[in-house]
Order: C-alpha cells, then structure tokens, then sequence
C-alpha cells in the first residue's frame, strides 16, 4: 500500500504524455534506418571555440567519469552491468572529443570512434537510447566542424543515429532530455543537406520554440531549478548559437530567441554563483560535469553575447531569483544562497532534493556551510544526498519534506510561499515558510527567519501546528572547516584562520556528528554536521547565531 501510494501522488503530477509517452516508448522497438546518408552541407561561416570539460579519455581506451576509472577492452565492456548508467552515459558521449587538450588525443579520438562503430551495432546497447544519441551526435558534428575529419562510416553511422533519434524523442521525460534531442536534430539539420535534412532542422527548431519559452523561467533560470542543469542547459544554446552562426543563419527568429534567452541564463548564473565563481549545491549539481561557470562565460563572449566578465557577482546586497526560487544575503565578509522555490516543475522533478529553506554560506570567499551535493544517480546514497538531513534546514519527526523515492520520484511534495525581503543600512532580512510537512499529524508548517547583519547571521525556525513534534535542524559544514572548541550550545570553528562561533540562542541540544559531502559524482569528502535537537509541543522555536570574528 505504502508503494501503491508513493505512485499515486506521483502519476497525478505528470502530464498525458509523460504516462502514454512512457508506454509507447518501451512497447515501439522501431529497426534502425539504414539507408543512403544525405549530403554534408558547405560550411559559411567560421566555428567558434566552445566551452570545454576536463579530459576524460586518460588512455587509448581508459576513461575516467564520476571518479571512476575502467578500461574499455572488449565490445561487452560498453554496456558493463557493473557500472553505473550514469557512467556508461558518459561513455557514450564522446565528451573528450571537445574537452581540453583534445587536439594532443585526436589519434585516439579516430581509433574510439571506429572502436564504437564496431562494437555497437544499429539500435543495441545504451549507446542506441536517445539521450546519448543526442550528446554523442552533436559531439561528432562538433568534432568536425572544429577541423577534424569524419570518416565516411561515421558519417553514415551519424546520419543513422540521428534518424533512430527522430522516432525515439524524449517526450515521455520532456525537460533538459527534450532539449537536447532537439539540439542533436538541429546539428544534424545543418550538418547535412537535403530534404531528410530539413526535416530534422525544422523538427528540432518547432521543440526549441516550443520549449525555451517554459523552460527558461523570466528570471532566466531552468525550470528544473539545478543550477547544474541550468549550466548545461545553458551550454546547449551557445552551442546552438555557434552552430547558425557558422552556417549563415544569425539573422534568423531562432537565433533571436536563443540569444535572448542565453543572456538571461548568463546573468542569472552570475548572480547565483558562491565568491569562488563556481555553483551552490542545490537540487542535482555537482561540479565536473559540465563546464566551470567562467568556461561559459569565455564562450559568451567569444560568441559577442556578453561582453563582460561574468566573474563577479553583483554589488547589491540582495539579489533575488523569484521565479527559480533563490535569493541571494550578502553583508561584510559573508555571502549567503537561501532556497525558498518549488522544487521543480510538478511535473518534472526528477532532479529534486529536499532542500527547501536551506542555505549556503561563503565566509571572505570561502565555503563554510554547504548542502551535501550530489553522488550517484542510484543506489542508497542517491536517497539519502537527496534527503532533507543532507541539507541546511528543518526535518519533522523523521520524516522527508518531500516525498522522495526511488531514484527520480516525488509523491507528495511542499510548495514555498510567505517569502518576504527587507534590508536596511545594519542588516538583510529573509523570511519563507513551506508547506512540506503539512501531510504529517498536526499539519505542521515551518517558517524560517534569517537575518544577516556585519559580522553575525541569525537563523530562526518556527515550527506551527497543534502536536508534539521532534524536530532536528541540520548545519553540514564544509571539509576545510575545523572544529577548535565545542560544549553543548555552541562550536567554535576555523576556516583558513577565520574564527566562527555556532551558538545556540535558546535551549536545543547541539550534536556535532560525522557526515559526508559531495562536491562531484563518486566523491565523498568526511565532513561536519550540526544538529539541534527539540522535542516539543507547537508552536516549536529553535534558533542559531553565526559570530563571524
């Protein structure tokens, strides 16, 4: 019953098409289209550099993703059951063909490309599903476009691929999948010549117009509400960009909505981004598998989108991203990330933690309090990095803010709402409240309090309702930080010799337990939890000061 439940304020999220779509797409087992490939078309213009990853491919055949290395030595060894489906993505990518230094590793790029050719035939294996189809098309096309040469069985093979594509859409997932097969049609498009051709351009150029509109919000975030996916997202029109403009077409509608919406996504990464330059941890994001914000923004601006820098975050004190659902504090040598939106479209929130009310902080440019990040895409600790102790806010008598389960699922999820900014000359002041807990006995809601000021920050959790509820409040700090002095209200900690005092305002217990953090996927770094503990009957108010000295 529990199960049939979870599934059931699931599937009444989802649109049709993502039920009949899911359907149809495992029942239709279309045969791969070998037909004569069309013509590659002339190229007009000059391709632009793209942003680029970090090397993948350490040896002729030896990969390393998610901190995971493994060698490629036998045709099974692409689908390897042993390896996660997030690793076996990535290999089928062909990422490295673009990633830094890849000129010095062209030879091997030639050799892996005839490996796949050969040891993945038409339709078989994870290689043939749309998403690396999608990713591995473009990445072939741009391989080329760069100066490469494809050799006649790959282009043939590309122009397969592309039309298996064309009949397996992500229509069933929507969201950044959508995208990027429309990306790889678009490529495909320009690439070749043709009646085919047009059909693949004009398809992919109907689900851009369509979609760009709902998924980048007006304050220029992904719906998805990832700033990771927000990056790849944004990553995909650049590219998108690049290619019209390499092929004559920068006078076009496309090109004015692409641009339109890429300036929009450039400003709002900026203005998310901890004083490091890199992205907070909330929802799926993990540094490493996409390009670093400052990667994107150098390609912005090779493309003429952006003239400035992009490494800077504004001046002003408050920066508020409604519609995604952050705002950003900043006042003296602190800097903090708060959360208060949906954790995704209602339909799509695959990508969804229980990170609502939660907050990152940056003390003189320094990470000191973060989320846990993100580790795998299945098994145990996928569940427990998208938990809610795995993240700076409130859980109620043990139970998840949102209904989390198996790897992409939400059942019953909160809605944020209450959100109120104030800033004076002394302080900023942040309040929201979300709805999470409601389903539990006693409907209780919780509100949250932060107030940031020179040298101290204040955070204040109210707990309504009408029952006795226990209640534990999470602060995971960052692996650099040292724990110097600690008793049972308050912890005092090092962070590359600043001193900070945690403390207690009123009489919670304070626990310093062990945790883990996840900067990338694969990698777990040992780091600090706070936990304040309260067993009490409603309305419940626990409270913490940070003393920045």
């Amino acid at each position: 019953m529990p199960k049939i439940k979870l599934l059931f304020h699931t599937l009444r999220n989802l649109k049709p098409v993502q039920i009949y779509g899911r359907l149809w797409f495992r029942l239709y087992k279309p045969r791969p289209d070998l037909s004569l490939r069309p013509e590659i078309r002339l190229i007009t213009g000059k391709w632009c550099d793209t942003a680029t990853r970090e090397p993948s491919l350490i040896g002729p055949s030896l990969f390393c993703f998610l901190n995971k290395e493994f060698e490629i030595t036998k045709p099974v060894d692409w689908n390897e059951v042993g390896l996660a489906k997030l690793w076996l993505y990535n290999l089928h990518y062909f990422d490295d063909l673009n990633a830094k230094g890849a000129e010095g590793r062209k030879n091997w790029h030639a050799d892996l490309i005839e490996k796949w050719l050969s040891e993945n035939p038409p339709g078989q294996g994870n290689g043939w599903e749309p998403y690396p189809i999608s990713l591995r098309a473009v990445n072939w096309i741009k391989w080329a476009l760069t100066g490469n040469e494809l050799p006649e069985n790959a282009v043939k093979s590309l122009a397969v691929q592309v039309r298996y594509l064309s009949i397996r859409l992500e229509r069933h997932l929507l969201g950044n999948h959508l995208l990027a097969n429309a990306k790889a049609l678009l490529f495909a498009g320009y690439y070749f010549k043709g009646s085919e051709a047009d059909v693949w351009k004009a398809t992919g150029e109907k689900i851009l117009f369509e979609q760009l509109p709902e998924q980048i919000l007006p304050d220029g975030g992904h719906f998805e509400r990832s700033p990771m996916y927000h990056s790849i997202v944004l990553e995909d029109l650049l590219d998108c960009l690049n290619l019209l403009n390499t092929f004559g077409e920068g006078g076009s509608n496309l090109h004015g909505l692409l641009t339109s919406k890429a300036i929009s996504m450039l400003a709002f990464l900026r203005d998310i981004l901890h004083p490091d330059g890199e992205i907070p941890f909330f929802n799926d994001s993990a540094f490493g598998l996409v390009p670093t914000p400052n990667e994107i923004f150098s390609y912005a601006r090779r493309l003429g989108i952006i003239t400035e820098d992009g490494k800077g975050t504004s001046s002003d004190e408050i920066i508020g991203k409604s519609e995604f659902g952050l705002w950003v504090l900043k006042k003296g040598e602190a800097h903090i990330i708060v959360d208060a939106g949906p954790i995704g479209p209602d339909y799509l929130p695959g990508h969804a933690h229980c990170d609502t009310l939660s907050y990152e902080m940056s003390v003189a440019g320094k990470r000191f309090i973060v989320n846990s990040g993100t580790y795998a895409y299945e098994g145990p600790e996928r569940h427990w990095f998208r938990s809610t102790a795995a993240h700076n806010t409130v859980r109620i008598d043990s139970e998840e803010q949102h209904e989390i389960w198996a790897n992409f699922r939400v059942a019953r999820r909160g809605y944020p709402f209450g959100v109120n900014i104030e800033e004076n000359e002394r302080e900023c002041r942040f309040e929201a409240a979300h709805d999470g807990y409601s389903r539990l006995k006693g409907s209780p809601i919780h509100r949250r309090k932060i107030r940031l000021g020179e040298g101290q920050m204040s955070v204040e959790d109210t707990i309504e309702g009408n029952r006795i509820h226990m209640v534990e409040s999470y602060i995971h700090l960052h692996p650099d930080v040292k724990i110097i002095e600690k008793n049972e209200n308050e912890v005092l900690c090092d962070l590359d010799g600043k001193r900070i005092m945690i403390r207690c305002a009123n009489d919670e217990r304070l626990q310093v337990e062990n945790s883990f953090f996840s900067p990338e996927f694969g990698k777990k770094l040992e780091n600090t939890v706070l936990v304040l503990e309260k067993k009490d009957s409603t309305p419940i108010i626990m409270s913490y000061e940070i003393l920045i000295h």
